[in-house]
């Protein structure tokens, strides 16, 4: 082999080292974006807002469950017509006696009107986000740390959590699947062992929140980006 052909070797060697190390720094500085951006600046989720016609029938749904009206599910200026579904301190509730003839025991929400109440009623809408799917409503969460934290004080923590709905011989069923801060599932010792086993059968034996769930629940149903539970008389 001559000289002239081993000092192009060599540079062509130095080039594909050269080009390896600038890739490997573009590749360190790209992921070190990545992990901030997503982890410990991630942006808040868009809060869920109706068209006119799912505000109809959210309203329609919300009316049969509280006749009084007191969750406000649409700004004055985007209706049409006079407020019938808002509570006036200024106009006394007309008396009438209690009965639950024809009364509704059956609630039904879609996905979509879930996130939209929470961003309609609570502080929580770029904060939380619900996706309905078979068997399953999950989380995601943006968790604002104290200031005086170590480390991630005052940065949102991006957590995620699943819970699975059924209903099988008579009695609800309900698991939690898992719950992940900054991408990383909780190992299960850390959330007292409860983690992919039925909540109702756990703590059915103990009076408490899961015992009354059970014996209010007539079914439960969670189908993709609907929710429907029948309560019992």
């Amino acid at each position: 082999m001559s000289a002239a052909a081993t000092k192009k070797e060599r540079k062509f060697g130095c080039l594909a080292v050269l080009g390896l190390m600038l890739l490997t720094v573009v590749v360190s500085v790209g992921l070190t974006v990545f992990i901030f951006k997503t982890y410990l600046f991630p942006s808040e989720f868009k809060p869920v807002v109706l068209n006119s016609k799912e505000e109809k029938v959210l309203a329609a749904k919300l009316e049969k469950i509280d006749p009084t009206g007191t969750v406000l599910v649409q700004p004055d200026k985007e209706r049409e017509g006079p407020r019938t579904d808002r509570y006036d301190p200024a106009t006394p509730l007309t008396p009438e006696p209690y009965s639950e003839k024809g009364a509704k025991r059956e609630i039904e929400f879609t996905e979509r009107e879930l996130n939209a109440l929470l961003a309609k009623n609570t502080d929580l809408a770029s904060k939380v986000a619900i996706d309905l799917s078979e068997n399953l409503i999950s989380a995601r969460v943006l968790l604002p740390v104290d200031e005086d934290f170590p480390v991630l004080g005052g940065k949102l923590l991006r957590l995620r959590s699943g819970l699975g709905f059924s209903y099988s011989q008579g009695k609800p069923i309900v698991v939690l699947k898992g719950i992940s801060v900054m991408g990383v599932p909780v190992p299960n010792a850390w959330l007292g062992g409860i983690k992919n086993i039925d909540l109702v059968e756990r703590f059915d034996s103990e009076k408490g929140f899961w015992k009354t769930f059970a014996a209010g629940v007539e079914d439960i149903k969670v189908e993709e980006g609907r929710l429907k539970i029948r309560l019992k008389e």
